[in-house]
This record gives C-alpha cells, structure tokens and sequence, in this order.
C-alpha cells in the first residue's frame, strides 16, 4: 500500500519540481526578486554549506531539533509525549501514537527555519524591523541550509523511520513538502503571490497529467501495431 501511495506521490514532486523551476527565473526576468533579500537568503545559505564541509558537524544541535519536532508534531497530533533523550549519538523521544507525519516530520519540516520566521514575525508587532531583512533573510538561508543538509546526511544512513513506512513513500513525501517550502521561501522573497503560485502548480499538474495520457496512448498504439498478431 505505501508503495502505490509513493507511487501517486511521484506526479505531483514532478510538477512542483516545474512549478519552482520555472518560478525563479520567471520572478528573475520580470525583475519582482529583491537583489538584496535574494542575496541575504543565498548568502546564508552558502554560509552554513561552508561551515558545514569545513568545521565540525553540530550533531547535537540537530539531535536536538530532529527529537523536538517528533515530539512537537505528536503533541500537536494529540499524543503523550512521556520520554524525551538528547545526545551526540543520537536521541529518541516516547510518543503515545504515531502516524507517517510524525515519524516524517524532522525531514521535512525545518524547526530552526521555522523559529527564526516565527521570532521574525513577533518582533515585528513591536519594531520596524525593515532594515534589517537581508539579515533575516539570511539567518533563514542559513538555517534551512542546516536542515538540508543533515537531512541528506540522515537519510543516506539506514534510519528506522524511513524503514517503518517505506523508501518510495518516505521519499516522495520529503521530497515533495521540502519542494512545496522552497517555493513558498520563492514567494516571501519575491512578487509572485500564493495565488500565483497555487495557480502555477495546478498548470503545471495539468500539462504532467495530458503528456502522461498521450505517453499512455502512444505506447498503447504502438502496442497494437507491433505486439505479436492475434490469431
């Protein structure tokens, strides 16, 4: 069932893959990306890219955040979190339930990321925080650098919460919703609007699903027309 459900997954990662594809150059070319933000998210990006090649791993810290968002997304979930444990070889947390979302989470949801727009967000009730945006922006850039890439390091390692509901599944679900937050991070940066990019995915969806009927009905004739003859 998880294989038919990772299956089904694969249409839609392929057309949000089009959607921010086409997305940034398009925002690009009509000149609606901010240089500055643009380059405040970059920036922090590649920032943490160089740390993370050339000083040593903050395993812990991602311990950490990865046991927490288990832990938060259960509780969210309505389960009992009785048991929580940190450390540099690694951690583990005691839910009274679970579900694919939960055991999923720290793979596609950046804690990190999330907190610092989350801080950005209630400073800004209370000061004008305009001026300092390219450096938001780039704690943004750096912290979700962070996240892709101890989940790249994570998943190449054999890890029991991509074994509990299968390869294809798990990674067409984590691949799908980390697309999903690049295109949305497309949008807080430049003009493009929810609606916008909605309508783009649902486009881009349409044409994948009319080349799939054509592909289904051109090897359907060619089936016909060169499969052994009927007697």
């Amino acid at each position: 069932m998880r294989t038919l459900l990772g299956l089904l997954l694969l249409p839609f990662c392929a057309a949000v893959t089009c959607t921010v594809w086409n997305l940034v150059p398009a925002a690009v070319a009509a000149g609606q990306a901010s240089p500055v933000l643009a380059w405040g998210l970059a920036g922090g990006f590649f920032l943490w890219l160089v740390l993370f090649l050339c000083l040593p791993r903050p395993v812990t810290a991602y311990v950490f955040a990865h046991e927490l968002t288990h832990a938060l997304w259960g509780w969210v979930m309505g389960a009992r979190v009785s048991r929580f444990r940190v450390g540099a070889r690694g951690g583990s947390v005691t839910l009274s339930k679970s579900n694919f979302l939960i055991t999923l989470a720290p793979y596609f949801f950046p804690l990190y990321t999330i907190l610092v727009i989350a801080l950005h967000g209630l400073l800004a009730l209370f000061y004008d925080l305009r001026a300092y945006e390219p450096l938001w922006l780039g704690f943004v850039g750096l912290t979700w650098s962070f996240h892709l890439t101890f989940t790249v390091t994570t998943l190449r390692q054999r890890q029991p919460d991509i074994r509990i509901h299968g390869r294809l599944f798990s990674y067409a679900l984590i691949y799908l919703l980390n697309l999903l937050g690049v295109g949305l991070g497309i949008v807080a940066v430049a003009a493009p609007t929810l609606a916008e990019f909605g309508a783009q995915l649902g486009a881009d969806m349409l044409n994948l699903w009319e080349l799939g009927v054509r592909l289904s009905r051109g090897a359907q004739a060619w089936l016909q027309a060169h499969g052994p003859a009927r007697p």
